[in-house]
């Protein structure tokens, strides 16, 4: 065992996080030393890094327990073998890489997925023993009942043992094979584990005598985590297959999920929404066999959704059993910069990745110079991508416009090649990129009903108060909602409309925390129909989304910033007018301010000195007049610092 972890998971003093204890992160291995910072504390804490080369070649498991060097594959039996020069110290924030002649995690060229879970109550913890060959208990410190318990021999061959809770005290499945679930007393000793212990029989492959072992320790729905301390990030379960797409529920959306039937013979399957995760289970969906050294490939059979899965295999009564990990972040935002970012930028016309400076869910790109519609886009729906001045369906974009799996980076999002709309050679380009985080940005993907009054989940944990929906297989327009005009009246990102009342959309009901409802109009709820819901909030110093009254006269919109915006929506609601966009990368100075317009394909403006910076906010000009400052006119904005 690494060590004893008595600090409590939330308390006064402190709270912890998933981003705290999981992370998974995408790099290409250079074949010198490099350093991985993913922000988990593996020096003090202790834990394990799953890694694996995307290509075919085997897992690798290195833990703090035994030790940097020592490694263990998930699809081999052979023991535990000492591998220098690949992961070579762990630390306060991450690990350290050296030049692995042996390519098994950083090979030069080669890219990788690595997994790091820390060690930490309530979510996972690691035991080595030694063997006795006589019934016996092991202590463990995951504070709660295991949900699952993954054991392997480490000083000789021997199978991946794995207990799941879903499973009977005398079952037991195998890790590194196809196996169907096995009956077998002398694993587990007919014993379900404690939130102290675990047990384990004579089976030399859990406790032959001398023999030595590890086991990795999964909790199941033990809450301790986020503000509250009740949060539950970690699912261990089991559902029956239906033959037909169906809906776990998890009461959280999951950005790392293990799953195989145990019921029949399979390979296990690993996705994670780094490398492709998408809401429509479609080939965007990429798995990897933690049984087999073979590389990762398209797997539609799962997608997720705000509260879990949904899972499609095409048979009909097979048992599926989960390990489930909840995405992140859950912390608040405190800085603009760590959920959004800006890139100004001149188009290649070569594959490129445009960065934000922090791991990114959504992208809107313009092409400054030229009369090329808006992109908006997600990682939840992978290449798919709306125009923001139409009302025009969702489109699969080709590799001109957005690569294969455009979200398959660490940072930003990859764009193609010739295309005007995202890249193309000698254009300019301005590319928004926001992270889904508490308080500020969601993204929902559902289905409608046709019917008054459905509720769907979100994950802002905060009420939304602007909300831009657009039905993703149909043409209709872009429907917005705002806490300033109220629950019986939408906008349309599309045109210069002003508020209209339309009750059949939101149902004359405001959004809370956990949901928004619709009413039973086809712009956000029609039957079988998919959507896609941005979710923007208020965070202190982060974002604002407010109004204000025009004066004709020079306004300091004061958002609460310490630093300035350096993004600027604003539209006029009781009378037309357009959705302006400002920001800091083209320019919002005491010169002229370019400005865009989402409703429209037009290139921007760079003629107006509209908008300035304010240390809480922005300024407007008494040179805007009539077009986002008039005398009495009503405005709403959503700014981000």
């Amino acid at each position: 065992m690494f060590s004893a972890n008595t600090t409590q998971v939330s308390s006064a003093a402190t709270t912890t996080y998933i981003e705290d204890v999981f992370s998974t992160w995408l790099y290409t291995g250079t074949g010198a030393v490099q350093t991985i910072t993913n922000g988990i504390d593996l020096a003090g804490k202790g834990g394990l890094v799953w890694t694996k080369v995307r290509s075919a070649d085997s897992h690798n498991l290195q833990d703090t327990a035994r030790g940097a060097t020592l490694k263990l594959s998930t699809d081999l039996v052979s023991g535990q073998l000492t591998q220098a020069n690949s992961l070579t110290s762990f630390s306060s924030n991450g690990y350290s890489l050296g030049s692995d002649a042996n390519a098994q995690v950083n090979g030069s060229t080669k890219t990788y997925v690595s997994w790091t879970f820390r060690e930490q109550p309530k979510f996972f913890d690691i035991v080595t023993y030694t063997g006795t060959g006589a019934n016996r208990t092991i202590t463990h410190n995951l504070g709660s009942v295991p949900g699952c318990i993954i054991v392997k021999r480490t000083d000789t061959s021997g199978n991946w043992q794995v207990y799941h809770r879903s499973l009977a005290n005398t079952q037991y499945m195998v890790l590194n094979n196809t196996a169907a679930v096995a009956t077998g007393a002398t694993r587990w000793n007919s014993t379900t584990p404690t939130s102290s212990v675990f047990s384990i029989g004579t089976d030399t492959t859990v406790n032959a005598s001398g023999g030595t072992y590890v086991a990795y320790i999964f909790a199941h729905d033990a809450g301790g985590f986020g503000n509250a301390g009740t949060d539950n990030v970690i699912s261990c379960g089991s559902f029956t297959s239906t033959g037909s797409a169906l809906s776990v529920n998890l009461g959280y959306e999951p950005q790392w999920l293990l799953f195989r039937p145990s019921s029949a013979a399979s390979n296990w399957n690993l996705v994670d929404n780094m490398r492709g995760f998408q809401v429509d289970r479609s080939g965007a969906t990429v798995g990897l066999q933690p049984n087999t050294n073979a590389a990762e490939a398209a797997l539609g059979l799962v997608g997720p959704t705000s509260t879990g899965f949904t899972f499609d295999n095409g048979g009909s009564g097979d048992t599926i059993i989960y390990i489930a990990i909840r995405r992140g972040p859950m912390r608040t935002p405190t800085v603009g910069t760590s959920v959004f970012g800006l890139n100004a930028r001149t188009g290649t016309g070569a594959i490129a990745t445009v960065t934000g400076g922090q791991t990114d869910d959504a992208v809107l790109i313009k092409n400054r110079g030229a009369a090329v519609a808006s992109l908006f886009s997600s990682r939840l729906t992978s290449t798919g991508y709306l125009v923001t001045s139409s009302t025009a369906t969702e489109v699969a974009a080709d590799d001109t416009i957005l690569q294969a799996n455009p979200w398959d980076v660490m940072d930003g999002v990859k764009v193609g090649t010739t295309s005007t709309i995202t890249n193309a050679s000698a254009n300019t380009f301005i590319n928004y990129l926001f992270r889904r985080a508490p308080g500020f940005f969601d993204v929902v993907c559902y289905t409608g009903t046709g019917s008054a009054g459905a509720t769907y989940s979100h994950n802002l944990n905060s009420i939304p108060e602007l909300m831009i929906f657009k039905c993703r297989p149909a043409s209709q327009p872009w429907t917005i909602y705002s806490n300033l005009t109220g629950n019986t009246k939408t906008l349309d990102l599309s045109t210069t409309a002003a508020a209209v009342t339309d009750t059949t959309v939101w149902n004359s009901t405001s959004p809370t925390s956990s949901i928004f409802t619709v009413g039973s109009s086809g712009f956000v709820n029609g039957g079988g129909t998919t959507y896609v819901a941005y979710l923007f909030a208020t965070v202190a110093d982060v974002s604002k989304v407010g109004s204000y009254t025009g004066t004709g006269a020079t306004l300091t919109v004061n958002c609460g910033f310490t630093t300035g915006a350096r993004f600027v929506l604003i539209k006029r609601t009781d009378l037309l007018g357009d959705w302006y966009v400002w920001d800091s990368a083209r320019g919002i100075v005491a010169g002229n301010d370019p400005y865009l317009r989402l409703n429209s394909t037009a290139a921007e403006v760079t003629t107006t000195d509209w908008v300035d910076t304010a240390a809480s906010g922005f300024e407007l000009s008494n040179s805007v007049g009539n077009l986002a400052n008039v005398i009495g006119g009503t405005y709403i904005f959503l700014s981000v610092s």
